[in-house]
């Protein structure tokens, strides 16, 4: 298994765990997993060789939705678990 898919897989998880979590009405951890997810599945869009030309635009949105995740983990740790 390439890295390339291996990105497209974790991100699938991810979101499928977090279809789950909205299933059992989890809001919280449904952004958090999706928004993971999200930022795998683009993270392996910027390895594609197709989408060279789309690059930066793609590592900024990819680094955003990194960022995102960790604050909303963050965000989970400090209000759900106290």
């Amino acid at each position: 298994m390439n890295s390339i898919t291996r990105q497209y897989l974790f991100g699938l998880l991810f979101i499928t765990f977090g279809i789950y979590q909205l299933y059992i009405k989890d809001y919280l951890e449904f952004s958090l997993y999706t928004v993971a997810g999200l930022a795998f599945a683009v993270n392996g869009l910027t390895l594609e060789p197709r989408l060279a030309a789309y690059k930066k635009p793609l590592v900024i949105i990819s680094w955003l939705l990194i960022i995102a995740a960790a604050l909303l983990f963050l965000y989970l740790l400090q209000f759900k678990f106290t």
